[in-house]
């Protein structure tokens, strides 16, 4: 039970062991200090605990989470869109200062472990990886946000004068440290081996799966004329080989096992007793009246969705295994009008009537259809999901409905702020899986690839893929017909997840097809023809379906988009730090 409930403490240690004057220089501690607090493993378990809340899942009451509120991709759009993160240099930076101070947290631990007379040398080896694992996520953060960065592996003090007044580390340099450290929470952590709550070696695993994988495609692809690093052939293998390592740690593990029911990773009242249980490597646990998220709220309650755009949609395969281009079943996205599904029509308008897309929905990927809503539900023509709550309605019409249940009949709790009580999924094997092949396709390992993929593929009855796969037309990336394949599963297997898309979209140096102007898709919904409707609600292209856009140019790709820009105070405090291309 106590690690049921390291996710659920809101009592976390005073940040005075932790709290820093700008973010990289920290005040002198005050109440607390190594040698007084850090006597015994208890209090390094207390300590360590604030390590869970890097963790958003759903989120927490009402504050965002990771899952399905990121909306700078393709994948899904609000009314209008989503701005590139930052268009120009601001004083601080939320990643910047968060980054480094949970650097100096873990830094504070590895300092005052050797001090611990009452604890084991095994013991302090478990704490030890576990705060190089947070040291490493930390460091990856940076890097993935700003490139270089600066590494730093102890506590600072005004006599660091290279790293609070020196220029930055090269991203390179940092992300070998990274690796280090990963390597060894791999090789060290020895607690909780059988929790699927606590952080364990196999946790370490999965993180190694994710950062290797990102830094491996991101060196084979990235290009000098962006202002970055000329791609690395050699460093991208290695990391790519180090992916696929932590990756057949985790699917040769018996403690973890693919789901049959691939919707119950998301929507799940309880992940210790789910269909989906051997599948978590790791989860937030949610109790009502503990702690509760509001990611079911935002997917069928009164505010808005940000709906799937007409790009993600096309993105499904076709359940003869076939794309949109090749497929011999219909092609039709067009729904029929259906009386109003909510049950008795409590409307004297009668325009209250639905799109039905379940047709459409049938001869797509099987995930298509466990993702949205089987009806279109857009400004002006809304829908009571499982008849319960509040009527919503979607951007694009495409409601995402991937995070509810019909298990949760509580009306008033799905449509509150902080109301549910779902488990959110942190690490799982089905992700693992398709970190594995995206790994072996880039390596060249096709047959692994492909196995790995039909695993996923059997989870949800589509047809297998084979190592030659046909060429599809929509394939604007420069990547072999395997690699834009096994692509395309881990957008739809990942769909509205962690925002994995927009991160794809970096490391696969993609991030021009976020520009509107290549791409009307991004800003396009579902058909509603000529349906009546609303038209000072929802706007409709020339061609019958929703356009988001209302006129507006949309997001403009500029390659210095890559990089986040460095804080116009961090310079201010260090000009030596320079700034990022194109800032």
């Amino acid at each position: 039970m106590k690690k049921f409930y390291i996710f659920l403490s809101a009592a976390v240690l005073s940040l005075s062991l932790s709290s820093c004057a700008d973010i990289l220089n920290g005040d002198p501690y005050t109440s607390f200090t190594k040698s007084n607090y850090f006597t015994s493993e208890k209090n390094v378990e207390l300590f360590a605990n604030y390590f869970y809340s890097e963790w958003s899942g759903y989120g927490n009451s009402g504050s965002y989470g990771s899952f399905y509120f990121p909306t700078l991709n393709d994948n899904q759009t609000p009314t209008g869109y989503t701005e590139w993160s930052y268009t120009s240099v601001s004083a601080t930076n939320s990643t910047w200062n968060s980054c480094y101070t949970e650097i100096r947290r873990a830094n504070t631990l590895l300092e005052a472990l050797p001090g611990i007379d009452d604890m084991s040398s095994n013991a302090k080896a478990n704490w030890e990886g576990l705060a190089r694992l947070y040291r490493a996520w930390q460091h990856y953060c940076l890097v993935r946000a700003f490139g270089d960065c600066y590494w730093v592996d102890h506590t600072l003090d005004t006599s660091d004068e290279d790293i609070l007044y020196g220029p930055r580390q090269d991203r390179d340099v940092v992300m070998d440290k990274v690796l280090e450290d990963l390597n060894f929470a791999v090789a060290n952590i020895s607690a909780n081996a059988n929790s699927r709550t606590a952080y364990n070696a196999a946790v370490a695993q999965a993180i190694k799966s994710e950062i290797c994988l990102y830094e491996g495609t991101f060196c084979k692809y990235r290009s000098a004329a962006d202002g970055q690093k000329a791609a690395d052939a050699s460093r991208a293998t290695r990391y790519l080989n180090e992916c696929k390592t932590a990756c057949q740690a985790l699917m040769n593990n018996s403690n973890y096992e693919l789901s049959s029911d691939y919707k119950a990773v998301y929507n799940s009242l309880d992940l210790a007793n789910s269909v989906a249980t051997k599948e978590m490597i790791m989860y937030k646990k949610y109790v009502q009246g503990i702690l509760s998220h509001s990611t079911i709220d935002y997917t069928c309650g009164s505010t808005q969705q940000n709906g799937m755009t007409k790009d993600a949609f096309d993105s499904y395969l076709f359940r003869d295994g076939a794309c949109l281009a090749n497929t011999t079943l219909d092609k039709n996205d067009h729904g029929h009008v259906a009386p109003w599904l909510g049950g008795d029509n409590p409307y004297a308008d009668a325009r209250q009537w639905n799109i039905d897309i379940s047709e459409v929905l049938a001869v797509r990927d099987p995930r298509l259809g466990m993702q949205i809503d089987d009806v279109l539900l857009y400004p002006g023509v809304g829908y009571k999901r499982y008849g319960l709550g509040a009527e919503s309605t979607a951007s694009t019409g495409y409601g995402v409905q991937k995070f509810d249940t019909p298990l949760f009949t509580n009306a008033t709790l799905r449509n509150s702020i902080g109301g549910a009580e779902t488990d959110a999924p942190i690490f799982w094997l089905g992700n693992i899986i398709i970190n594995y092949a995206e790994a072996c396709a880039e390596t060249g390992e096709d047959a692994a690839a492909v196995s790995a993929v039909n695993k996923l593929r059997d989870r949800v009855g589509m047809p297998h893929l084979t190592a030659s796969p046909a060429a599809d037309p929509a394939n604007n990336m420069g990547v072999s017909n395997l690699i834009w394949e096994v692509r395309r599963e881990r957008r739809v297997e990942l769909m509205f997840d962690n925002n994995d898309r927009y991160w794809c979209m970096i490391r696969w140096h993609q991030l021009d097809k976020l520009d509107h102007s290549k791409n009307k898709n991004l800003s396009r919904g579902a058909w509603i023809g000529d349906f009546e409707k609303d038209l000072s609600k929802v706007s409709v292209d020339s061609e019958g379906y929703i356009e988001t856009l209302n006129g507006k140019v949309g997001r403009v790709y500029d390659a210095k988009y890559y990089l986040n820009p460095i804080p116009s105070g961090q310079i201010d405090l260090n000009p030596e730090i320079g700034q990022n291309p194109g800032w």
